[in-house]
């Protein structure tokens, strides 16, 4: 992997980590109290934010082996798949087990792109809060294990 791209991989999972870091007052608030519209307005784009900032690093190691489509239709879902997509090594990007959460994101993004924050509806939303932090955690850790096994000397 090109040194350039394994940079700008990094840089976005520091981005992702302080982004998270920054959230979780507000995440673990949540936990225990329900939100007002104000804090699940914000639940909101930290979720669009979270899946938005995976993604990104999914399309760098795409661009990094040349299998970037972005006219393609419905790329957000095309990207999706690419991260569970089962290599000749008998790994994927991102372990299977978290397939369906990662779905959940994906909807959700979608969701919010396309409505009015009048429409947030918190118990559709607080599992997904409430499994961020977790849920990153193990997406960081797939993800430096593919730069370990990609590494350029």
């Amino acid at each position: 992997m090109d040194n350039n791209i394994k940079e700008k991989i990094l840089h976005e999972i520091s981005y992702l980590d302080n982004f998270i870091a920054a959230s979780k007052p507000l995440i673990d608030f949540c936990k225990t109290n329900k939100p007002n519209f104000t804090e699940i307005t914000a639940l909101a784009l930290i979720l669009h934010s979270f899946y938005n900032g995976v993604e990104n690093i999914i399309i760098l190691i795409l661009k990094s082996k040349k299998e970037y489509k972005p006219s393609e239709h419905k790329w957000h879902k095309a990207i999706f798949e690419t991260m569970f997509i089962i290599s000749s090594d008998n790994n994927s990007l991102i372990r299977q087990d978290l397939k369906e959460q990662m779905l959940n994101y994906l909807r959700f993004r979608h969701f919010i792109r396309h409505s009015y924050s009048s429409m947030l509806n918190w118990d559709e939303m607080k599992s997904l809060v409430e499994n961020l932090v977790d849920t990153w955690e193990m997406i960081k850790s797939d993800f430096e294990h593919f730069l370990k096994g990609n590494i350029n000397d």
